[in-house]
């Protein structure tokens, strides 16, 4: 098993399981420690896919708190050739629904809670995905555009966690606006020196500390409620 550093952190590795989700035949890594606490769903950012770095390290630190993650694209490789559609979020959000789908049909999977880890255009994705779906237990934006997800704020009943960098100015106004219209649980957490893509020292380690607090915290509580 190989170890990775990044932002000071060191996390230990494994191999993905690549799999294909949906009729699409959508390629991702699944990746389902023992014993997992919960799944988490990746939406990236536009321009990205399942080999993004900075979700993928993200998605390790997860695994190492006893989360499953799946990390895929969105979008074929014919669509990829469209530039517009890396920002069609209603597209991009039913390829997350199909995803969520892939998971509650495989008998390994459909036991546990299930939340959207979002970046960029994903966040938006992710949001929109979760508008009016009791399935989906817990939302984490990353640098996030939640007013990409429009009307369906109003719908979003999930417990969403908006991290923003302390440097990305007009993107925090833009969290503060929808943590507003949010209609469940939402809570805003700036993360002071870190920019968009928060490339910074320590500013992604503090992210997953945000992000595995959230996820843990709401997947023990509706696991808790389940009968």
């Amino acid at each position: 098993m190989a170890r990775s550093a990044r932002n000071g952190r060191i996390v230990a590795e494994h191999e993905h399981r690549p799999v294909t989700i949906g009729p699409l035949q959508l390629p991702a890594f699944l990746d389902l420690p023992d014993h997992a606490r919960g799944m988490v769903i990746f939406a990236h950012g536009s321009g990205s896919g399942r080999l993004s770095p900075r979700n993928s390290y993200v998605a390790l630190a997860l695994r190492n708190c006893g989360l499953a993650t799946l990390l895929l694209d969105l979008l074929t490789p014919a669509e990829e050739l469209d530039r517009a559609n890396v920002f069609d979020i209603p597209l991009l959000a039913s390829r997350l629904r199909m995803a969520r789908d892939w998971t509650a049909q495989d008998p390994n999977l459909s036991r546990l809670p299930v939340g959207y880890f979002g970046a960029s255009t994903g966040a938006g994705a992710a949001l929109v995905a979760s508008a009016g779906d009791d399935r989906i237990s817990a939302i984490v934006s990353r640098g996030g555009r939640p007013d990409l997800a429009g009307e369906a704020l109003q719908r979003v009943h999930a417990p969403t966690l908006l991290l923003v960098g302390g440097l990305d100015g007009a993107v925090i106004d833009l969290n503060r606006t929808a943590q507003r219209r949010i209609s469940g649980t939402c809570e805003l957490v700036i993360i002071e020196s870190a920019s968009h893509l928060f490339e910074e020292s320590g500013t992604l380690d503090e992210v997953v500390d945000h992000a595995s607090r959230w996820f843990l915290d709401h997947f023990a509580t509706r696991q808790g409620a389940a009968p």
